[in-house]
């Protein structure tokens, strides 16, 4: 098929699938198409390969390649080479929060946006508690 007559169908089904979505509210696609002597596989077919025409043209960014995320295992501390007041810090939490075998000990000197931020992400936990 060449251009001219690809762009007069597309022209032509553009018009009918027009039509049929400007159809009455209370009338149904296929009743529309039944009405108009239009078969269901010939619009449908129409309609798809209309669409990707469109998608097609569209400015659409490239999709770039995800970024590799990397990770760093940080190692725990040994009580040999930390201070008694750190060790009591850690120790002796204000509040702990429980919630199965989650627990969560917090300080005097936590941040209210880190508060904030946890209190937000582990919102979720208390329905399996």
């Amino acid at each position: 098929m060449d251009q001219s007559t690809h762009e007069i169908r597309r022209n032509n089904w553009m018009n009918i699938i027009n039509q049929c979505q400007n159809r009455p509210a209370n009338m149904t696609a296929k009743q529309w198409l039944a009405d108009n002597g239009i078969s269901d596989k010939s619009y449908y077919y129409w309609l798809r390969k209309i669409r990707l025409e469109a998608y097609e043209q569209l400015n659409v960014p490239e999709v770039t390649q995800s970024t590799e995320v990397s990770f760093a295992e940080i190692p725990l501390p040994t009580n040999e080479n930390h201070s008694s007041d750190w060790n009591e810090a850690v120790s002796k939490p204000v509040v702990v929060i429980k919630c199965g075998n989650l627990s969560i000990g917090l300080s005097n000197d936590i941040s209210e946006e880190l508060l904030h931020l946890l209190l937000k992400e582990t919102s979720h936990a208390g329905r399996y508690c």
